[in-house]
């Protein structure tokens, strides 16, 4: 669908690189409940990224029950993973996100465009600035839309020993999106950027247990372990939950976990007292350990501090209470030796001891968050970060490659290649194309890479390449296809040409599906477009025998060669038969042509005889004078017009002998019944030329029209008092009858 690729060899249309390596190959179980032998397969592309496999039973196999006759079809969904198959996405929720990013995306389409021109007459700084906000506004919007984890139900009385709350399990697609907000959008929170991945970390920890043991999944191991324990401080598993939630900065489950300890009991606390002011006293130190950080969301502890001056201040003030605290005498006091050590490893976690930091965290994100709370926290922006990363995940290596960790590298590293590689194979083209927004947006190195254009893409950008395929994605689906022309929109090279062919693939036998594609020409002023597919629904309906519906798109595209053919059809069939029966049941598509000369052609003479047939019709009904003076002259008028076909001067002469023969007076005077006289002597004529057409009528009909217009030029030469003849051979009134 997008560009060829240079090599003329390669019939792709899509230019895929040689040098993917892929996993092992997906195996997609078939549960066919079909009994054997199964004597043939076909497979064949159904909607979407559906594929349609048929299984055939030999016809000489003894029948299985009714369901096994023939065979049976099943439907199999190929690239599961790109979305769906990797965090929780089904197909409606992935609809309802295609559709609610269509608006910001396109708002944003229309934003860029105006700040590429003001930019063009003044580059100014600040004009940068607005738009990094534009695209926050943007990235907010496609987070919300990827939903946000939401408590399950609890009960109403807290359980003090529920460490973890109950959320939804959250997907892999938002938790991408935020990382890449975090790095790329959001550039005010990379002055405290730890804290931002500690807050991620929290929401997202817990996919990350699908591949390596994560802090977590150990916290819920032990909150089911929690409710059967009497006394936790004795468990070497409960000191290291804290342990661990204190390294990645959950400070408010480790003074959950604290707040357990035996020693707050009313009955020991006195026996305890040392120790209970121990683990009051490095609960405390948890609880207002220094965060360099806007805001804390509720719930969340610490001490928050917006610039680095006050912020290095605290932290030297709160470490040297807690070395005050890890020399202190009261140690040797304590008799529990389990709660000792504990809190003893505890200070040493926030103290910033590396060997501490690598047994508490599961895998090398943990490692990595722990190092920039602990020890690295004025840590500003991405300086040294990736290295950090590498050293991490030589110490803590995951068992499996993940999804996440993976695009978190990319991230690290700058490596905008990668990071749309890890987005394209784990998310699929939605995630592509509207991530690359991120990723441009104080990027111009990446700006630099996805707008170049390449003669190996057919002189298409990666940007626009994308966002073809994606619009491809769209357009295979029957309830995606409307929002495709948002994203070929946005192609400059390919996308309209694109679009005109996503149009004319519509069917026009739908009228919503019609209307809908011809608003989106009316959208994108695609005129030519927009009259070609009003064409094609006319030609359509009128070639199934809708003739009203074809002739009414016909009108509205302005063809005015194919209504001028319907109009000759029209002459063809009344001017065969042109009785009142034959009239009516044509009538309605007379009435429908409508009377521009301009747009039908001849059919000025079809409306004429329509209006004279409804004067007749009134003088049959016994109406007065006026209406048949008015139907005598309709009559006229067609005589008289060059657009009345000589072969309906005879038909239209015989309906006139009700007006001929009126019985009061002569409705026609003595030029208007010389006029249809000269009409019927030219019609006399005519049968010598060759290219004369034969009307069918009776002798006795001509011998009532030769006698009609006599006694009627008769009696308006009597009425008017004139005695002079008309000039008339008696013998050029002779037709003769077929």
């Amino acid at each position: 669908m997008p560009g060829m690729a240079s090599d003329a060899g390669d019939q792709t249309m899509i230019p895929l690189s040689s040098e993917v390596v892929r996993d092992e190959p997906e195996v997609h179980p078939l549960r066919l409940g079909l009994r054997p032998p199964i004597s043939g397969i076909s497979i064949s592309w159904s909607r979407g990224n559906l594929l349609r496999v048929a299984f055939f039973r030999d016809h000489d196999a003894p029948d299985g029950g009714e369901e096994d006759v023939g065979g049976k079809v099943v439907e199999v969904r190929l690239g599961g993973r790109a979305i769906d198959g990797c965090g929780g996405v089904d197909e409606a929720r992935r609809r309802r996100v295609s559709y609610g990013s269509v608006p910001a995306f396109a708002l944003l389409q229309g934003q860029k465009n105006s700040f590429a021109a003001v930019t063009r007459m003044s580059p100014y700084p600040s004009l940068r600035a607005e738009w990094w906000e534009n695209v926050l506004d943007y990235s907010k919007h496609i987070s919300s839309l990827l939903g946000d984890p939401k408590p399950l139900l609890s009960s109403v009385i807290d359980d003090p020993k529920t460490i973890l709350n109950k959320v939804e399990e959250p997907t892999y697609l938002k938790a991408a999106w935020e990382l890449l907000e975090i790095f790329y959008v959001d550039k005010q929170s990379l002055a405290w950027l730890p804290e931002q991945l500690v807050d991620w970390l929290a929401d997202y920890d817990r996919l990350l247990a699908r591949e390596s043991a994560t802090v977590h999944s150990n916290l819920v191991m032990l909150q089911k372990k929690l409710v059967s324990l009497q006394v936790v401080e004795d468990d070497p598993e409960y000191w290291e939950g804290v342990s661990q939630a204190l390294a990645i900065g959950w400070l408010e489950i480790v003074v959950k976990l604290l707040r357990l300890h035996g020693s707050y009991q009313l009955d020991q606390l006195g026996d305890r007292e040392t120790e209970n002011g121990l683990v009051e006293t490095v609960a405390v130190l948890v609880s207002t350990m220094p965060r360099m950080r806007p805001d804390l969301p509720p719930g969340k502890l610490g001490q928050c501090y917006k610039t680095k001056p006050d912020f290095v201040k605290a932290w030297e003030k709160w470490r040297e209470q807690i070395n005050k605290l890890d020399c202190s005498a009261f140690w040797f006091q304590c008799g529990h030796r389990q709660t000792r050590e504990g809190l003893k490893n505890l200070l040493q976690i926030m103290l910033g001891k590396v060997n501490y930091l690598n047994s508490a965290t599961g895998h090398w994100m943990e490692l990595c968050i722990s190092h920039f709370l602990y020890v690295r926290p004025f840590t500003m922006g991405l300086d040294g970060t990736y290295n950090l990363a590498q050293k991490c995940m030589q110490t803590k290596p995951m068992s499996q490659a993940h999804t996440l960790t993976g695009l978190l590298i990319g991230i690290l590293g700058e490596n905008t290649e990668v990071v749309l590689a890890k987005c394209s194979k784990a998310f699929g083209p939605w995630m592509v194309v509207h991530a690359m927004e991120l990723l441009t947006a104080e990027n111009t190195q990446a700006e630099a890479l996805l707008h170049e254009e390449r003669y190996n893409l057919g002189g298409i950008s990666i940007e626009e390449l994308n966002r073809l395929v994606y619009a491809q994605m769209l357009s295979s689906e029957a309830l995606t296809w409307q929002i495709a022309p948002v994203y070929l929109a946005s192609c400059p090279k390919q996308g309209f040409g694109l679009l005109d062919i996503l149009l004319y693939m519509q069917p026009v036998q739908h009228q919503r599906v019609l209307l809908k594609s011809l608003e989106i020409c009316r959208l994108y002023e695609l005129e030519s477009t927009s009259s070609t597919i009003m064409k094609i629904a006319g030609m359509y309906h009128w070639k199934h025998g809708r003739k009203g519906s074809g002739i009414f798109w016909l009108q509205q595209a302005r063809d005015e060669i194919r209504l001028n053919r319907i109009a000759q059809q029209l002459f063809d069939y009344i001017g065969k038969s042109i009785s009142d029966d034959s009239f009516k049941q044509w009538e309605g598509m007379i009435e429908l042509l409508g009377s521009e000369v301009g747009t039908a052609g001849g059919l000025e003479f079809l409306h004429k005889y329509r209006d004279y047939k409804k004067f007749l019709q009134h003088v049959r009904d016994g109406i007065a004078v006026d209406v048949a003076r008015q139907a005598v002259e309709s009559l006229i008028q067609l005589m008289r017009s060059p657009s009345t076909p000589q072969r309906f001067w005879l038909p239209l002469l015989r309906d006139s002998l009700k007006l001929l023969d009126w019985r009061d007076r002569p409705l026609l005077n003595v030029p208007e019944t010389n006029l249809l006289l000269s009409k019927l002597q030219e019609l006399s004529m005519a049968k010598l030329r060759p290219d004369f057409c034969q009307i069918e009528t009776s002798s006795q009909d001509l011998s009532s029209i030769r006698l009609a217009l006599a006694r009627n030029l008769g009696r308006a030469i009597l009425e008017e008092g004139n005695l002079n003849l008309p000039n008339i051979d008696p013998h050029g009134i002779h037709v003769r009858a077929t």
